[in-house]
């Protein structure tokens, strides 16, 4: 395919995160002209202040638990193990740069033409490119917009002292004192991170529980494991106010409570990244949750602009950008008419500690959607506790519909739920039923095997 000969480009992407480095790639391999314009780092939010540095720091801080868990096993430690914060912080931050030029050899390797300049709409196949030598502007068949989102911190007296998730990777210093406020996965995270990494961790929330669109059990459970593991919890109040207090900040909640601690963490949403990609220009309107409504070919009211990712209404996951990505380039430049996506079965995972590990239904959603549901849910010590001393449990569960015996919802919460989940995704994926697990010979001694073990009913 060559680029029309009004147009320099055929595809012109603005943003270089996962889902618009993907469609850049797939465009160009099916023979499109593709260029992309970033104006921050390439990888977006995921490689540089996402999904990357918060799993790196997930393992660092599980490692608090390994040293403990390993005394049981007869390993002896020459001394009580202490965390060097400029090794982490540094470490990871090579590897993110390591990460960055593999991106950019990705686009170079594809024949996408890189423009590291501030991208906006000028017209329907035009956009305007500034950088510090100047601007120019370039014209394309179809605009792609995926700039993904951006943190979003509440506005309350002191909220200048508190940081985003953008900027919690790179403290010039440890806290020893750890706030965040939120109830997400980016607030439920930090709080188990920072605990595992030695901070006195504490997680504010004003609703009587955190991830609201999980599964209730799930929540109780997690929510439990987290305490006992030692962050504090703090539900049913919000910030007042913060004021600076020498080198730490005091924290004043709705209850009355005073907390001193040295960072607080606002982890309470992120907005799609939409300011200055000059939309109005083209009377492209946000719907009532700041994003950009998009049909089924991920075309916007103006048919030659496209958007995906976090910029559109659905899961803000990586993985679903990337997803996304590959249907427009299908139905765009490949020219066929891909299966819609089944965004009802999307799995996920939450890397608080223990991990969180999900897919389909919650017992909730799905006691709404059918007529009778069977849920099969256990909780145990893994046998890895067995000698460690720890007190940690892990909870698994399944929920199925009655009338058809299909597994409409698998749910996990312990150690490496995340990667665990994902083989039983596929399950719920393809429809599977209860029966298809049940004669799913086990592993043994696993704890995923508790998965397909799980004959006796616990409740209808």
């Amino acid at each position: 395919m060559s680029a029309d000969a009004e147009y320099e480009y055929d595809l012109f992407v603005i943003g270089a995160g996962s889902g618009g480095v993907r469609a850049a790639r797939m465009a160009a391999a099916a023979g499109a002209r593709v260029a992309v314009a970033e104006d921050r780092y390439l990888g977006g939010t995921c490689v540089n202040v996402g999904c990357v540095p918060k799993k790196l720091y997930s393992y660092a801080a599980h490692f608090h638990d390994s040293f403990d868990d390993a005394i049981g096993y007869g390993w002896q430690l020459p001394g009580p193990a202490s965390l060097d914060w400029a090794t982490l912080r540094d470490n990871k931050t090579s590897e993110i740069k390591r990460l960055n030029g593999i991106y950019q050899r990705l686009l170079e390797g594809a024949g996408v033409t890189l423009f590291n300049a501030r991208a906006k709409l000028s017209g329907p196949h035009s956009v305007d490119l500034a950088t510090e030598e100047g601007s120019t502007q370039v014209s394309a068949r179809q605009i792609l917009l995926a700039t993904g989102g951006w943190p979003w911190t509440p506005d309350f007296p002191g909220s200048e002292y508190a940081l985003n998730s953008n900027q919690i990777f790179d403290l010039d210093r440890f806290p020893e004192r750890f706030l965040v406020l939120g109830g997400g996965y980016i607030a439920v995270e930090f709080a188990s991170i920072f605990n595992g990494l030695g901070s006195e961790s504490h997680l504010i929330y004003r609703n009587e529980l955190f991830l609201k669109a999980f599964d209730q059990e799930v929540r109780e459970f997690t929510r439990d494991e987290m305490a006992k593991k030692g962050v504090k919890l703090h539900f049913g109040t919000n910030i007042k106010r913060i004021e600076p207090h020498g080198a730490a900040l005091n924290v004043y909640l709705t209850t009355g409570e005073l907390l001193e601690v040295d960072a607080v963490l606002a982890a309470t949403g992120r907005k799609a990244n939409t300011q200055g990609l000059g939309l109005e220009t083209l009377g492209i309107e946000l719907d009532e949750n700041g994003k950009i409504p998009v049909n089924e070919r991920y075309e916007t009211r103006v048919p030659s602009i496209l958007a995906l990712g976090d910029l559109t209404d659905g899961p803000e996951l990586t993985p679903v950008a990337l997803a996304e990505a590959m249907q427009l380039v299908d139905h765009h430049f490949n020219h066929t008419e891909p299966m819609p996506l089944d965004y009802t079965t999307i799995p996920t995972a939450v890397f608080c500690h223990p991990n969180i590990g999900t897919v389909g239904l919650s017992e909730e959603a799905a006691r709404e959607k059918f007529a009778s549901i069977r849920i099969y849910r256990t909780d145990f010590k893994p046998m890895k506790h067995t000698l460690s001393g720890s007190t940690e449990r892990m909870l698994m569960k399944l929920i199925v519909d009655d009338a058809t015996d299909v597994v409409v919802g698998a749910h996990m919460v312990g150690e490496e739920a995340g990667e665990l989940i994902q083989g039983i995704a596929i399950a719920v994926r393809a429809g599977l039923t209860k029966n298809d697990f049940d004669r799913t010979v086990g592993i043994h001694p696993t704890v995923a095997e508790e998965f397909v073990t799980m004959r006796t009913l616990s409740r209808y």
